[in-house]
């Protein structure tokens, strides 16, 4: 049996997208030939591509990639990033101003700390309590 070696969709040479021009069924041995598109993870590189793995394997809790990749934090945003750029996807930022909204929100108690938090990082869309009687308060002892 041949080896199979993976591919990556960037030409060693010059960068440039490559094509797959040839598929052959290992079967009965019949083959396409033309001109395919390679699919969108095969434009990242072997790093990525790890990155991605551990990052479906933790279901994209950023504490198991910080402890399974032994790496902070920023690193894991500044990994995930690069991650969506290199599929040709704009990262995620709040504007400036988004940002001064929620955090003027949160001084006001209009939202939780939690909701804050999943507006300023796009988990969750902007819900906002008329006044404060949607919010609950949680006691430590549990009361």
């Amino acid at each position: 049996m041949e080896t199979k070696y993976q591919v990556s969709g960037r030409c060693p040479v010059c960068g440039d997208q490559m094509y797959v021009t040839r598929l052959q069924c290992e079967h009965c041995h019949s083959a396409l030939e033309g001109q395919f598109m390679l699919g969108p993870f095969q434009k990242l590189g072997p790093e990525q591509l790890q990155f991605l793995e551990v990052f479906i394997r933790c279901r994209g809790q950023n504490k198991a990639i910080q402890e399974l990749l032994d790496i902070s934090y920023p690193t894991v945003n500044k990994k995930l990033d690069e991650l969506i750029l290199a599929l040709g996807y704009e990262s995620y930022e709040p504007k400036a101003d988004q940002r001064r909204e929620v955090l003027e929100m949160l001084s006001q108690n209009k939202i939780t700390a939690a909701q804050a938090q999943q507006m300023l990082t796009g988990t969750a869309a902007p819900k906002v309590p008329e006044n404060n009687e949607g919010r609950k308060r949680i006691s430590v002892t549990g009361e």
